[in-house]
């Protein structure tokens, strides 16, 4: 099985106590289906399942290689660059969210 080769650009190791929401979608008046962090740098982006994908575009624009899920119950990791699924054990937390607008 491949191994993920961006493991040593994980900055955030404690998942903040709770969100408002994907970041930009707040800013924009739009909604998600489901919130991902950026593992890099903390940013809270929407799913590829919603609209406008944030999450997916923080880590094309920014370069920043992993997220994390923020659904409760969900603790695995994702690679942009590796195509890799994995669990990260050093990030520890979970996050309080507020229910998808686009889910009811």
């Amino acid at each position: 099985m491949p191994d993920c080769s961006h493991l040593d650009q994980v900055q955030v190791t404690e998942l903040p106590e709770s969100v408002d929401g994907c970041e930009d979608c707040l800013r924009t008046g739009d909604g998600w289906v489901h919130l991902r962090i950026c593992l890099s740098c903390g940013h809270v982006g929407c799913c590829d399942s919603s609209p406008n994908r944030h999450a997916s575009a923080h880590a094309s624009a920014s370069g920043h290689p992993l997220i994390r899920s923020l659904e409760p119950g969900e603790k695995w990791s994702f690679c942009y660059p590796d195509e890799l699924v994995m669990r990260i054990d050093e990030v520890a937390g979970e996050t309080r969210i507020p229910p998808s607008p686009l889910l009811g």
